[in-house]
């Protein structure tokens, strides 16, 4: 039996909204799908050069009135990044909420704006410790 991995799927209210977040990690379009019968459009999205690696973005046209919801019963999606520290400034500096800061210059978490949790983790070696992450408490949950 032969397994290859595909895509996650996430469920998004507002498509754009969700869309403008994904690419301030860095992940770019890499197909979409109208389905007219169904009301819904897939958004895939990935890394530049991993695009056999995206999150599928679903967008139900006339809503989900439970999104966004708590979500923790997804668990999260993964990303490597080749400065935690770095990212996480860029992902602030745009509006977003770090969640568990990168203490220890490996692991931070944020949210989309659907309340998907995002873990960012540093690429090779821990950076060292550095403020103003280290002494940041942690915001809400992830």
């Amino acid at each position: 039996m032969s397994l290859k991995y595909l895509h996650t799927m996430v469920r998004v209210k507002d498509l754009e909204k969700s869309m403008a977040f994904y690419a301030l990690l860095g992940l770019k379009e890499t197909r979409r799908f109208d389905h007219e019968g169904g009301r819904f459009t897939l958004v895939f999205m990935a890394p530049p050069g991993q695009e056999d690696c995206p999150v599928e973005l679903t967008y139900n046209w006339d809503g989900d009135d439970a999104l966004p919801d708590d979500s923790r019963h997804f668990g999260h999606l993964a990303y490597r990044v080749s400065n935690i520290y770095e990212t996480c400034q860029h992902l602030m500096d745009n509006g977003v909420t770090i969640n568990r800061p990168p203490r220890d210059g490996h692991m931070a978490f944020v949210r989309s704006p659907d309340n998907i949790s995002i873990e960012l983790l540093q690429e090779g070696d821990d950076l060292p410790s550095a403020e103003p992450w280290a002494s940041m408490e942690n915001t809400g949950h992830w």
